[in-house]
């Protein structure tokens, strides 16, 4: 039976209509049987009350349609078509005129978080909450001596339990006097727990306590604080203790000024009292300081980026980084810059600096500043439409430099300007691509070096003459048929190349400080060949993928001293070599280069690449990088060799193998491990090993990791924990970027 329409207040906006909803202003109360008095409808058997935005479902409702008071018993259930949440009870009164009500022995659901971030535990289930009682006020929910939790309820993995929780289905549930149990086992207390239900969920408080133990810094335990400042900004401070070095200290800060406009700044210090290492105190405080930002609707249509990296020591890097990639990183690179687009214009400026630590010890680094280079470039501009065309390009610099290493220092004033101006042009000649051209390269320093290697404020004009000819030939192809397990078909590509340079006028080389690769340019006459393979598999549908991609390729210099640009002794590296490869080989004068290799294999779950350099002067591979993976399943398996043993005078010596297998991933319910391992065969030392397993409910997840250091001035061991809440967040002293997977 229908009741008659009524009209009822709305405080917010209501969800799309559903297809069987009410009519906006209609109030539907059909039930097995009904009695009606002037003001109070009776419905008994299977009775409710529905509107567009909320249903009530009961055994015996009494409904006052003068008040809007329904009063319902036996199986009651709530639901909000507005937010989304459930609610059971024994019994309760609600207004349907104003959304308020209590509900007694009552449990509830709010639909699961959205936009969970990327590397969180997530999981579908809804957001469960269970009491004695509780009160709606319009979108809110009072929730008394109750229960929250995430996890499938009948044996949830955890529950926040306390006096009085206030819950706002869609956007937070926040409890006093909170007790937190893993498995009915109590774990922590909390003054006050919030417990974000929203899709961007910010709201300052404390910071869930860690904590981990180390052979050198012993039990590592600290907390922190979120402070959510506005809209716009948070900064989030942490304190850690290293029982057996010091303090430390986390800041965290971000920020979104506007729409196109934001920032981050990572700072990490610590207060190191030092370790006694066979009778002496070791000491390595220090901090870092990372911060990026980026700006990208700038007046007059600049746009902006800078990523600023800072450390006070290499020794504070080597001893303290969580991460072991950072801890052997020897270098600290910061730039800067702003730039603007025409259409075939550029207008950089940049502010770079550029750290090489050469050992901990104390001064032992080069530092490279561009305080700042302002470039201006023009792309390739047509000049003559015919037959022939002609193409003008340019590029031009002017820097404001400074080099410091342990035995010099340029003026802070140091000045370089370059202007490199191009004409290309191109011929197509039968299948043959012949594209020439020539450059003019003026650059002006204004401090140098003497012939004697001494830095002097003598200025130097380094005026050169470029020609070069890129040549491509007609590729060759077949296409033949494969085993079914591989494809259907594949065609074998060969793009056969030859890049001819000839550089003159560069005749004071060993004068030029070097404040980047620009200051590598030398005289050369040089030809470099190569075949560029493809292998191209194409399916059953029609998809095509490459199988196979190598490239060889080598030089031959008619210059072998590259205009005098060679020094007996030292580490050569000049232009024309640093671009075929990124080893350094100029050990003796020479007129071949090594034979560069560079494979890569994809075949369905298995990747690999293979970069190798033989030199036909020494007559073996000198430099060798090959890294393979493979996942069939759950199971995944990297391995990767680094193996370097060319001219030592130019590059150091280094064979290490890197090995990482697991099964599953830190995000998969149940079981989940991996290993990974870092050995140098040149020292015969261990450098790097992690052990990490991790267990994964519907719910929450569980993380122990393992991790040995054993390098430079580091020698440690440690264990790491963290305890995943899904849709909410990780807590503990492994953090996400130490994870292995």
């Amino acid at each position: 039976m229908l009741g008659p329409a009524r009209s009822i207040a709305q405080e917010h906006p209501t969800r799309p209509l559903r297809a069987d909803a009410p009519a906006p202003d209609a109030i539907l109360y059909p039930a097995l049987h009904q009695e009606e008095t002037p003001d109070v409808v009776h419905l008994r058997g299977d009775c409710r009350i529905e509107t567009t935005e909320t249903l009530i479902e009961a055994d015996e409702i009494d409904y006052d349609r003068h008040t809007g008071w329904a009063h319902a018993r036996g199986n009651l259930r709530f639901q909000s078509f507005v937010d989304g949440d459930k609610l059971q009870a024994d019994y309760g009164d609600y207004n349907i005129q104003s959304d308020e009500g209590k509900f007694f022995v009552v449990s509830g659901t709010a639909p699961a978080k959205a936009g969970v971030r990327r590397g969180l535990l997530s999981t579908t289930n809804p957001f469960y909450f269970q009491g004695q009682w509780a009160e709606r006020i319009k979108d809110q929910y009072i929730l008394h001596h109750g229960f929250i939790t995430d996890c499938k309820i009948k044996k949830p993995w955890w529950t926040m339990s306390a006096p009085v929780f206030n819950i706002i289905p869609d956007d937070r549930a926040v409890g006093r006097n909170a007790i937190f149990r893993l498995k009915h086992i109590p774990v922590l207390y909390a003054p006050i727990f919030y417990r974000p239900l929203g899709r961007n969920p910010r709201a300052s408080g404390f910071l869930t306590p860690n904590a981990g133990n180390s052979s050198s810094r012993g039990l590592m335990f600290g907390g922190g604080y979120y402070w959510a400042i506005n809209r716009s900004y948070d900064l989030a401070y942490r304190i850690q203790d290293f029982t057996a070095r010091g303090l430390t200290h986390t800041i965290d800060a971000s920020g979104k000024p506007t729409q196109n406009t934001s920032f981050n700044v990572y700072i990490y210090g610590v207060q190191d009292r030092g370790e006694v290492i066979n009778g002496i105190l070791f000491k390595a405080p220090g901090y870092t300081v990372e911060a990026k930002g980026k700006a990208t609707d700038l007046p007059w249509g600049f746009e902006g980026r800078f990523d600023f990296n800072y450390i006070s020591s290499f020794l504070f890097r080597q001893t303290f980084s969580e991460s072991y990639q950072e801890a052997i990183s020897s270098e600290v690179n910061s730039i800067a810059y702003l730039q603007r687009h025409w259409n075939d214009y550029i207008l950089n400026i940049v502010f770079k600096r550029n750290e090489l630590y050469e050992s901990t010890t104390p001064g032992d680094r080069d530092v490279i500043q561009k305080l700042p280079e302002v470039e201006f470039e023009g792309r390739d501009r047509e000049l003559l439409n015919g037959p022939i065309p002609f193409w003008f390009s340019f590029d031009s610099s002017a820097t404001l430099g400074r080099r410091q290493e342990p035995t010099y220092q340029t003026n802070s004033t140091m000045n370089r300007d370059d202007l490199y101006p191009r004409v290309t042009t191109k011929l197509d000649l039968d299948g043959f691509h012949l594209i020439p051209s020539f450059a003019l390269r003026e650059t002006f320093y204004t401090d140098s070096f003497n012939a004697q290697g001494q830095l002097t404020n003598d200025t130097l004009l380094r005026s050169a003459r470029e020609f070069d000819l890129d040549i491509r030939t007609p590729t060759l192809e077949r296409t033949f048929a494969l085993p079914k397990r591989l494809g259907k078909q594949a065609k074998h590509v060969i793009e056969p190349y030859a890049k001819f340079q000839y550089v003159t006028g560069v005749d004071a080389f060993n004068r030029i400080i070097r404040l980047d690769a620009d200051d590598l340019y030398s005289d050369t006459t040089q030809l470099e060949v190569g075949l560029i393979n493809h292998i191209y598999v194409k399916d059953k549908n029609g998809n095509i993928d490459e199988l196979l991609n190598w490239t060889l390729k080598q030089a031959r210099y008619w210059n072998p001293t590259f205009g005098g640009a060679f020094v007996p002794g030292e580490r050569n590296v000049v232009e024309s070599t640093e671009d075929l490869t990124a080893f350094a080989f100029m050990g003796t004068p020479r007129n071949f280069s090594p034979i560069v290799s560079d494979l890569r294999l994809s075949y369905l779950k298995f990747t690999a690449e293979w970069r190798a350099d033989y030199d036909p002067v020494l007559g073996h591979i000198v430099a060798s990088i090959a890294n393979a993976g493979y996942r069939f399943s759950q199971y995944f398996l990297t391995v990767g060799h680094n193996d370097i043993h060319g001219d030592p005078t130019q590059l150091p010596g280094a064979n290490q193998v890197t090995t990482t297998f697991g099964y599953g991933n830190d995000l998969r319910r149940g079981w989940n491990g991996a290993a990974s391992t870092t050995y140098d065969y040149e020292r015969g030392i261990l450098l790097y090993t992690t052990i990490q397993s991790a267990y994964n409910t519907d719910c929450c997840g569980f993380s122990a990791q393992f991790r040995r250091f054993e390098f430079g001035t580091r020698n440690e061991n440690q264990w790491r924990f963290s305890f995943q809440l899904a849709n909410i967040g990780a807590f503990g002293s492994l953090r996400q970027q130490d994870r292995i997977f």
